[in-house]
């Protein structure tokens, strides 16, 4: 069976073990904690924006306004940030495959500190920032295509979720080398793909974040027994 398949159906089974379930809640709870508070700062800027301009209903349309933004946020960087706070967890769950998977490694694993957790939480929501905004010129030439935007951002977003989600595993075992990951950058690019498409499905993209950083782990291991 493919390695990318093999990994997400082990991903896929994991989801259900204590740890694993309590970490996507955590994740889900404050990727949606994020969303609302910039719904309500959206709210509160956009009132006061349409009070000092005079306009009647200022309340009533600063709410309808802030709904909307924040609503367009949420389907256009829910990728961005759902992966920025996995990142400040992102030992456990990759704790949890290699206990369950390879015992040998984790005990070998290194816990990054909190400073080098958040340096590539802020790395990785930067590069999702930057791709996705020289890309969107990219989709505004093809929108008259239907079909065309979705992919550039798909193609885009598979690319950078590979990186990240294997990344995440190398970088517990790699030591300060964290270019030298492993894992094939085709099948790094099959696993983007497969999670970025999870992440457009509503309550599903939940699971996301949470089945890449799994099924990256396994890629990560994989190639590294086979690398011997």
């Amino acid at each position: 069976m493919n390695p990318v398949l093999t990994a997400l159906r082990k991903g896929f089974a994991q989801l259900g073990d204590r740890v694993v379930a309590r970490l996507l809640l955590k994740t889900a709870l404050i990727t949606l904690i994020v969303f609302l508070v910039l719904g309500a700062l959206a709210y509160l800027g956009l009132t006061a924006a349409f009070a000092a301009n005079g306009l009647e209903g200022a309340g009533l349309a600063g709410a309808v306004a802030a709904v909307l933004l924040t609503g367009l946020a949420f389907w256009f960087l829910f990728r961005v940030v759902a992966l920025a706070v996995l990142q400040f967890f992102a030992d456990e769950v990759v704790l949890a495959v290699e206990t369950r998977h390879y015992p040998e490694a984790a005990k070998t694993a290194r816990k990054l500190p909190f400073r080098r957790d958040f340096a590539n939480s802020l790395k990785g929501a930067g590069r999702a920032l930057l791709y996705n905004a020289l890309a969107a010129p990219i989709a505004l030439v093809l929108i008259f295509t239907a079909v065309g935007p979705a992919i550039v951002f798909l193609v885009v977003n598979a690319v950078l979720l590979g990186r990240e989600l294997t990344d995440m595993a190398w970088v517990r075992h790699c030591g300060e080398h964290p270019e030298a990951n492993p894992v094939p950058k085709v099948q790094r690019l099959m696993l983007g793909a497969v999670i970025a498409a999870i992440m457009l499905v509503p309550i599903a993209n939940f699971l996301g974040a949470i089945l890449g950083a799994a099924a990256g782990t396994h890629l990560v291991h994989g190639a590294r027994e086979r690398k011997g």
